[in-house]
């Protein structure tokens, strides 16, 4: 006779008679294959050459709300270069490597990765609803480094035995991809790890599956004692819609505090016309915009470096089109320093920022 093993303490298993919720079967819908998505976008087959090295190295992975908001029969879209895999990925660049901003060597076991001081990030999942083909993870273990194996006990007890981390960020992958049943039980352990105060969510989800915003979301993230912030990430005006407006707000109304942090990427928003409008966008619909990252120099990702001169003069136009508020800290990250270098206008040595 069959048997099924007792599910694991703390969880929540869905009947047999439950579907998943929406934002899970929208997530499991996401397109696969680089002809299907050529076809929704009416582009020609002709566009398939060279994707399959790319989609070799880095499987494409992208939710149809997000092909929905693509131009279609423009190759040169904004949202379709972000996911769309290349031959480029297989060039063996100097200097872009497997590890571009020294995770690895910032591993303590168990998920967590302890960079900077006063935190502590923690690898939730390999999981993200959208593979994004500069990203900095892309070449990370995961099957190795996963927090939420255990029921989050070896993560944990880490945390609970240094009481200089005052912030946990939840990371991946993309948190937001884990049940709300898995996300809430781990909420509720830091909730009562006295020293810890701030709780931190690095999401690209409620950009790309508005829909995962729901009320089992909200019901966990409004019930902790902890400051919540929610950093999303988006690079391009076009990105934000009606529903990803709907979506943050009701984040907002939580009680989270919402940033964003974008990345200067060739061909997407390397103009300063679309950056000030990506601001002016993300401020309306409840998001400060925090940093706007030069290139991880991650390896598969050379071709959408914008160099750090042109980085600074795009930043000079951007300052004289915006208040203070609505600009972004243009920022560096490398690997072995104390913290992201604010790169600014003229790129002052030594300008930090944590």
């Amino acid at each position: 006779m069959l048997t099924q093993d007792a599910p694991p303490a703390g969880s929540r298993p869905r009947s047999l008679s439950q579907s998943p919720p929406a934002w899970q079967r929208e997530m499991a819908d996401a397109v696969t294959d680089p002809r299907e998505l050529l076809t929704m976008l009416d582009l020609p087959a002709s566009g398939l050459a060279g994707a399959a090295t790319g989609n070799q190295l880095f499987r494409l992975r992208v939710p149809r709300p997000f092909v929905a908001r693509m131009r279609r029969g423009d190759p040169d879209d904004p949202l379709l270069r972000q996911i769309w895999p290349r031959g480029a990925e297989g060039d063996d660049v100097p200097g872009y490597d497997l590890d571009a901003v020294g995770d690895l060597a910032s591993l303590r076991g168990d998920g967590i990765i302890h960079k900077y001081a006063g935190r502590a990030l923690l690898i939730a999942t390999g999981a993200c609803g959208v593979h994004c083909r500069y990203c900095f993870r892309r070449h990370f273990p995961y099957a190795d480094e996963n927090a939420a194996r255990q029921q989050w006990r070896g993560a944990l007890q880490q945390l609970r035995a240094d009481a200089s981390i005052r912030e946990v960020i939840l990371s991946g992958g993309d948190p937001l991809s884990l049940a709300d049943h898995k996300l809430a039980e781990l909420v509720r352990a830091l909730d009562r790890i006295p020293h810890i105060e701030r709780l931190r969510l690095h999401t690209r989800q409620p950009i790309v599956i508005p829909g995962r915003v729901d009320d089992a979301l909200l019901a966990w993230l409004g019930d902790t004692r902890l400051q919540t912030v929610v950093v999303v990430h988006v690079n391009h005006p076009q990105e934000l819609d009606t529903d990803t407006g709907l979506a943050l707000r009701r984040l907002q109304g939580t009680g989270a505090t919402l940033f964003n942090q974008a990345v200067l990427l060739a061909g997407v928003n390397d103009d300063a016309e679309v950056l000030a409008a990506l601001s002016e966008r993300l401020f309306a619909q409840g998001v400060i915009p925090y940093y706007l990252h030069l290139l991880d120099r991650v390896r598969g990702a050379a071709h959408f470096d914008v160099p750090r001169e042109r980085a600074q003069r795009l930043y000079r136009e951007l300052s004289a089109r915006l208040p203070g508020y609505l600009v972004p800290h243009l920022a560096l990250e490398e690997a072995g320093r104390a913290s992201k270098t604010i790169i600014g206008m003229d790129a002052a040595p030594g300008d930090t920022a944590t």
